[in-house]
């Protein structure tokens, strides 16, 4: 497996452009907010989106699981949100409700799994993977636990041409995370059947939020004001209220009603206009 240059960029912690390289954080860029509800509960919280608190993030995610290094750990069961991306695909995967869920994975690149914790693993704790590059071992591992990687020479990332792969394995009831209105428009127009996830959405222009939310299943809010402005009207169910997750199809709706039905945790359910937000909102939204 050829291996060119060590390097990985992510977009995390308010869209931050972060560079790692040979496990270590070169460059980090400026966040687009100042501050996020979320980010204050991380294992390592962010309380302000300056540069020394990203970067201290970062390192600790490295440090903690070998995210973007060789070391890096593909399983794992907890849930570190209620209703994030990972954690519902993961529920997805475990009820039936799903059969495969094609993301991207630091390492990796594209991958396609079947195994809730290896979607945990891989999401629960990554977001806003740009580019990445291929680590043997991480392929291994993905591979040892039943997951599929698109292409283990380069950690390419196509989520189109991972659906299409998915496809070709025989799988039904696939799942995929989109952070690109283009690819989810894309997909849903050559594999309509499959449930789109629409994540890293912070800084979307309107046109942009539009095409994503008319495209997804589902979408996260992260930081957006043009997501939450194009969801308006149009959500069938909204989960949670702070960084709220919006079902925008019956498919999407069914999927987060089942982890409801299925979990023992209080819920208050209501009618009402959506978006519904508390005054906790990330600060400010872009």
């Amino acid at each position: 497996m050829a291996q060119q240059n060590d390097e990985h960029v992510i977009e995390a912690n308010g869209r931050c452009r972060i560079v790692i390289r040979n496990g270590q954080v070169v460059e980090v860029g400026k966040a687009m907010i100042e501050g996020c509800p979320l980010a204050e509960r991380f294992a390592y919280p962010i309380p302000d989106f300056n540069a020394g608190e990203v970067k201290a993030n970062i390192e600790h995610r490295i440090k903690a699981f070998g995210m973007c290094t060789p070391q890096r750990e593909v399983l794992d069961s907890r849930e570190f949100v209620g209703f994030g991306a990972s954690e519902i695909l993961s529920f997805g995967l475990q009820a039936g409700i799903i059969d495969a869920v094609v993301l991207a994975c630091d390492g990796a690149g594209t991958v396609i799994v079947t195994q809730p914790a290896l979607v945990q693993g891989i999401g629960g704790r990554m977001s806003g993977l740009v580019s990445t590059c291929p680590y043997p071992e991480v392929v291994a591992r993905i591979e040892e636990n039943g997951g599929i990687v698109l292409d283990r020479e380069n950690a390419s990332m196509d989520a189109l041409a991972g659906v299409a792969l998915a496809v070709e394995k025989g799988f039904r009831k696939i799942a995929v995370t989109v952070a690109l209105p283009g690819d989810a428009a894309a997909i849903r127009k050559v594999h309509p059947a499959t449930l789109i996830f629409g994540v890293h959405v912070t800084g979307l222009t309107k046109e942009e939020a539009e095409m994503l939310v008319s495209a997804c299943d589902l979408v996260t809010s992260c930081a957006s004001k043009t997501i939450r402005d194009a969801v308006s009207g149009r959500a069938l169910l909204q989960a949670g209220i702070a960084i709220p997750i919006f079902a925008m199809t019956r498919p999407g709706k069914e999927l987060i009603i089942e982890k409801i039905r299925q979990g023992s945790e209080p819920v208050l359910v209501k009618p009402t206009h959506l978006p519904s937000l508390s005054g906790k909102q990330p600060e400010p939204l872009v």
